[in-house]
């Protein structure tokens, strides 16, 4: 990364961050209330630590830290593996947690969601030579090709049921620890192929120019929402909160700051 340009991009939208205050005083106020929020720091560009500094960044870190601001609120950073992330919101040991998880009906019985804050397409990221398979028909049809996921995520789902058998102990897929590591894996040729969302396909690409690329078309669209534990208090809030940052710009102005000026910073 470069600090540099990632400073001057993340001044570009100071101006953009600033509301009247006529207009935050039509949010709830929490009072300077301590939100406890959870992310895993392995999904770039959503959530990651800074090379140069070890502090979590990105897309997700930068909205819900202005969601809190609006709403008079204060954030406590925690981290979590994925694994454990839903039951823990759910057990009530965090009060909100984001890793770019999918909006579905399944999660909605475990767990409360904010209303969706990106929607993004599934995609086949692959290593930059790859010309064995040119998308998810070529690849399923070769017995040989592998697909690096994290288990019970959406990427490993459109992989089962989108790209492959249904079967979900196929031996084909390689499961990792971290979205990281499958991706690690993908460009050290112990997989052929990642499932990921528009926005980290783009942020992998930007940030190893040469060394992956997307092929096919995409395999699905999903909706990434907060969670939080059922019936909690903060879901009116957050979802006011997200409405006026999507309607006065802000959400714009995040978008091209990790979705496009941060790639260009590497």
């Amino acid at each position: 990364m470069n600090p540099t340009k990632l400073l001057a991009a993340a001044a570009a939208v100071v101006t953009t961050l600033a509301l009247p205050a006529a207009a935050q005083d039509t949010l709830p106020d929490l009072a300077g209330r301590e939100i406890v929020a959870v992310t895993e720091n392995a999904y770039v560009p959503l959530n990651f630590a800074d090379p140069a500094t070890g502090e979590g960044v990105g897309f997700e870190y930068d909205l819900f830290n202005e969601v809190a601001k609006r709403l008079n609120a204060k954030v406590k950073w925690e981290l979590s593996s994925w694994d454990v992330m839903i039951q823990a919101v759910r057990d009530g040991q965090f009060d909100v947690g984001m890793d770019g998880i999918t909006i579905n009906d399944e999660r909605k019985a475990q767990i409360a969601f904010s209303d969706s804050y990106l929607t993004s397409e599934q995609l086949m990221l692959v290593r930059a030579d790859e010309a064995r398979f040119t998308d998810a028909t070529t690849f399923g049809a070769e017995a040989s090709y592998l697909i690096g996921a994290q288990a019970g995520t959406t990427n490993f789902y459109v992989a089962v049921y989108n790209v492959l058998d249904g079967d979900e102990a196929n031996p084909r897929i390689k499961l990792f620890d971290t979205f990281g590591a499958s991706v690690q894996a993908l460009q050290s040729g112990d997989v052929d192929t990642v499932l990921m969302d528009q926005t980290s396909a783009n942020g992998y690409i930007g940030a190893k120019p040469g060394a992956f690329k997307v092929i096919g078309t995409p395999l699905g669209s999903e909706d990434f929402g907060f969670i939080l534990p059922p019936e909690s208090d903060l879901i009116a809030p957050i979802n006011a909160a997200l409405a006026q940052i999507k309607s006065d710009g802000t959400m714009e102005a995040l978008q091209q700051k990790w979705f496009y000026d941060y790639q260009a910073a590497q």
